[in-house]
């Protein structure tokens, strides 16, 4: 029990919020309201899966950075509470259980399932040699629509990837925000990021003009699907949040970084889908 609690803090399994309410809502958007038990059950197993595996690979490839950065150094494995080989092995337990799940949803989805895996493991690696490992990591939750519409309907559609867009930006935006923290580290490691290459004014602006870009796919996902008042009044909601999360940061203040990132952004994930889900089960 002792390392399993060690295993769910080293993954953060409770930031699980960000991706998996946006998994749904493609599946959602797929079937036009509720999908069947069964494809909800793998949707979940497949999302906590291939979370898992990337959050675990990626404590593994940063093993060395975790250790000279004051921030992480007390992360399980820079404190030796899990081996190296342990966390290796849940990795590819969970990349196994991922890819199960994808043939037990659809072969569409088994077939790209490795396609996704090296999305969201090979982000790990990225900021090692370019400063846009904040779009990456947008890209690899932005899969998370995009697998919840294959999940259900086996196939790729143009209309999922507006939503998946809007993934990429809002994830991109906030992963700017928290980088700002360690700016002066990745510097001196020879990481790249955006704040550590153009500062961090400059960068908080980057993300605000992100958000922006992600509020504009969201309307136009909205649009297209044919929403109703509802799902618009919950984008109003995601806006005002938007706009409160950037009043939290200063480039002279980042104190209140943690708040932005964690529960804000968990904020605007469950609004979405509550209140789009809510719109597809009521109104469509």
């Amino acid at each position: 029990m002792t390392r399993l609690l060690i295993i769910l803090e080293m993954i953060k399994f409770e930031h699980s919020v960000f991706a998996l309410p946006f998994a749904f809502l493609g599946a959602c958007l797929a079937a036009g309201g509720v999908p069947t038990a069964r494809t909800i059950l793998w949707i979940v197993i497949a999302m906590v899966s291939a979370r898992s595996a990337a959050m675990g690979f990626n404590r593994l490839v940063d093993e060395k950075y975790d250790r000279q950065n004051p921030r992480t150094a007390n992360r399980a494995l820079p404190r030796g509470l899990l081996s190296r080989g342990f966390v290796g092995g849940f990795v590819g337990i969970s990349a196994l259980l991922f890819v199960f799940s994808a043939w037990m949803l659809n072969m569409l989805a088994f077939l790209l399932s490795p396609l996704a895996l090296l999305i969201v493991l090979g982000y790990s690696y990225t900021k090692r040699f370019t400063s846009l490992s904040h779009v990456l990591l947008g890209l690899s939750l932005a899969i998370a629509p995009l697998g919840g519409w294959v999940a259900v309907r086996a196939t790729l559609n143009v209309e999922p990837l507006y939503l998946a867009a809007a993934v990429l930006f809002w994830v991109a935006g906030f992963d700017i925000i928290y980088a700002c923290q360690d700016v002066e580290f990745d510097r001196s490691a020879g990481l790249h990021s955006i704040p550590g290459r153009l500062g961090i004014q400059r960068s908080l602006q980057i993300s605000a003009v992100f958000h922006v870009l992600m509020v504009a796919f969201l309307a136009w996902s909205f649009w297209l699907f044919r929403l109703s008042a509802f799902s618009w009044l919950g984008l109003a909601l995601v806006v005002a949040a938007l706009v409160y999360q950037h009043t939290l940061v200063k480039a002279d203040d980042l104190s209140r970084v943690n708040a932005a990132f964690f529960t804000v952004n968990g904020i605007i994930s469950v609004i979405l889908f509550l209140f789009v889900g809510a719109d597809l089960c009521l109104f469509v």
